[in-house]
């Protein structure tokens, strides 16, 4: 079983990806981790590196073509934006919240100012979202492709991940000729 998870930035996708990585005794992939070992074998802080990636497509790609290769296993956890369209997954999992929400919990996690944090996160999103049109072609707002999406806002981690939990449980496989 291959599950993607994906979510914008503060939604809890981490957490819930911990849980049921652990739960299902599942490998967890997680793509910051990547990017962040990216940046430590270049040599640079974090903050150089994402200004350096929004210049440079290649870091992009660098990243995600380690998320295939490593994606590319039975009962796995993909973790990221754009895990769902790195590997073909058995189930894939976009997590959300609302805007001010997932602010406000990036602000409390990073003890960090909420007006900072809604800041950087409006522009690091926008970002985003050109980064992924111009390099893949892909429109990280529609969510048309994922097989189930969840909005965290009332949900704890535990309540999301055993949601998702049920519905690998639960997944027929689909025939390799029929997938997207």
């Amino acid at each position: 079983m291959r599950v993607t998870i994906g979510g914008p930035p503060g939604s809890g996708k981490t957490t819930v990806a911990k849980i049921v990585s652990m739960e299902l005794r599942y490998t967890h992939i997680y793509t910051g981790d990547i990017f962040r070992n990216l940046a430590k074998e270049r040599g640079m802080s974090l903050g150089d590196f994402s200004r350096l990636a929004e210049k440079d497509n290649s870091i992009d790609i660098e990243v995600d073509r380690r998320q295939k290769e490593l994606g590319n296993k039975n009962n796995i956890i993909l973790e990221g934006r754009m895990a769902r369209f790195m590997i073909v997954p058995d189930l894939s999992v976009w997590i959300t919240a609302p805007f001010e929400e997932r602010v406000r919990r990036i602000s409390q996690r990073e003890n960090l100012a909420y007006d900072v944090v809604f800041k950087d996160t409006e522009k690091r999103e926008k970002s985003e979202i050109k980064r992924y049109q111009k390099i893949y072609n892909v429109d990280i707002s529609n969510l048309a492709s994922y097989d189930l999406v969840i909005n965290s806002l009332r949900l704890s981690a535990e309540g999301v991940s055993q949601i998702i939990i049920v519905a690998i449980n639960n997944i027929s496989p689909v025939p390799k000729g029929d997938r997207v």
